[in-house]
């Protein structure tokens, strides 16, 4: 139950927030809004405001925003308020938004976390020291903070790292914070499989909690940092410089039930990491996402006139198909490999 409900806020919030960005746009611009809608499927319950429905649907994996002249089939709207009867740039700010709003709900929930539990900061207090490890046999203890190495001051893991990482089989003289009183102790890193050195310690994480502003300066840092990094990571998949690691929506609601039995901060985290996601994703121009609607209209400010109605929603029709083919071919994957003999399929 406790995965029911928290897969049913996550995936709320993501939906929620990418189908308001298409909303507020459209109203921001004069276009009708029949419907605003969570889920698809039969209406659970609804209510009518300013001309729009506002609905609630059985089915929570998705959400849409019905506007004025969408669709070919609608009805020409007279006052002017059709969707197609806006300049080429407000109806791409309708559809950029939706996509948009998924990073500002990752920075919105990022800094929700750096206000309640804080921004990670880097620290040389060990929180672990692994058994039959170097730095069991030189001695040294959970809690000892590393102050210098070699007689060089060390204020950041990040330098610890460095130092041991580069000094595989030399002998090191480590200072160390233990009791209020300064142990020395020498440790010899062992190399690793890759030849960088390291003798078997962990850091203990700290935190510094954030005034709101700070915090929302930080979310949007961080943001913007993890969007990179999956541009990263991506390149690298497309090069086959990094394993094809793709998840559907088994994958994903397997990922919730763990962060949730972590706890709420980790659940806010893995929220903020599918955000970017679900931003990113919708941005790429596939048939049936945003970024390809985006791209047509690109397309009609070069050419100046539209792509024909019908021979674009064919488009997207097929590639909505073929998407959700690519959907049923991850989720059978991640079924086997999460529930299965582990195996990805050839």
């Amino acid at each position: 139950m406790t995965t029911f409900w928290a897969s049913i806020l996550v995936f709320g919030m993501l939906i929620f927030f990418h189908e308001l960005g298409h909303f507020a746009i459209a109203k921001l611009v004069g276009i009708k809004v029949y419907e605003f809608s969570l889920g698809f499927g039969p209406k659970l319950v609804g209510f009518s405001r300013a001309d729009t429905d506002y609905n609630l649907r059985v089915f929570p994996l998705g959400g849409f925003v019905r506007m004025a002249g969408m669709d070919p089939e609608d009805e020409e709207v007279e006052d002017g308020s059709g969707f197609g009867e806006k300049s080429v740039w407000q109806r791409i700010s309708v559809i950029f938004a939706g996509p948009l709003m998924n990073f500002v709900l990752a920075a919105l929930l990022l800094a929700s976390i750096f206000i309640f539990q804080g921004v990670p900061v880097s620290s040389t207090e060990i929180e672990e020291v692994l058994t039959d490890k170097p730095a069991a046999e030189a001695g040294f203890q959970a809690g000892d903070k590393i102050v210098a190495i070699e007689g060089q001051t060390v204020k950041q893991w990040e330098r610890v790292v460095e130092i041991i990482s580069s000094s595989p089989g030399e002998r090191l003289e480590v200072a160390v914070e233990r009791n209020d009183a300064k142990v020395t102790l020498d440790v010899v890193p062992e190399a690793r499989e890759d030849g960088q050195g390291w003798i078997g310690i962990q850091p203990k994480p700290h935190f510094e909690r954030q005034n709101p502003f700070s915090a929302v300066v930080q979310g949007v840092k961080y943001t913007v940092q993890v969007t990179f990094l999956i541009f990263d990571f991506i390149g690298k998949m497309i090069f086959g410089d990094a394993p094809a690691d793709l998840g559907g929506p088994v994958r994903v609601v397997y990922e919730i039930n763990r962060a949730a039995e972590l706890g709420f901060i980790y659940l806010l985290q893995l929220a903020a990491f599918l955000s970017i996601n679900l931003g990113l994703f919708n941005l790429f121009p596939i048939p049936a996402l945003d970024g390809s609607r985006i791209v047509f209209l690109l397309w009609e400010l070069i050419r100046g006139k539209p792509v024909a109605p019908e021979r674009e929603n064919f488009i997207h029709l097929v590639g909505f198909g073929v998407l959700l083919l690519f959907i049923v071919f991850i989720t059978y994957n991640d079924v086997l490999q999460l529930f299965g003999n582990n195996a990805p399929l050839p």
